[in-house]
């Protein structure tokens, strides 16, 4: 079960209904877009690196902007993977 603290970052789901491994995708990604520090601490805490690095790479269609999906490619130094336009980003 996810903290209390992070229901803000999932306004169109109720936090007792997401399962950590099961809606891996949907919490990082909600998390690295939206949450403030405190979120990210415990998104780091409970996800390795790799998996939350992942989400840059393989991410969920229309649920990233290009200046967050960017900053967080920089963040994981994937440099040369910078974001183009894509279907699957926010306008």
């Amino acid at each position: 079960m996810l903290p209390r603290h992070l229901q803000p970052f999932f306004w169109s789901s109720k936090i007792t209904e997401l399962d950590p491994k099961q809606h891996k995708k949907r919490i990082i990604t909600n998390l690295l877009n939206f949450g403030d520090i405190r979120a990210l601490r415990w998104l780091f805490k409970n996800y390795s690196r790799q998996e939350i690095k992942e989400m840059t790479v393989d991410f969920l269609p229309g649920e990233w902007s290009k200046k967050s999906l960017n900053f967080w490619r920089l963040f994981f130094n994937l440099k040369g993977e910078k974001v183009k336009e894509d279907k699957r980003l926010i306008k």
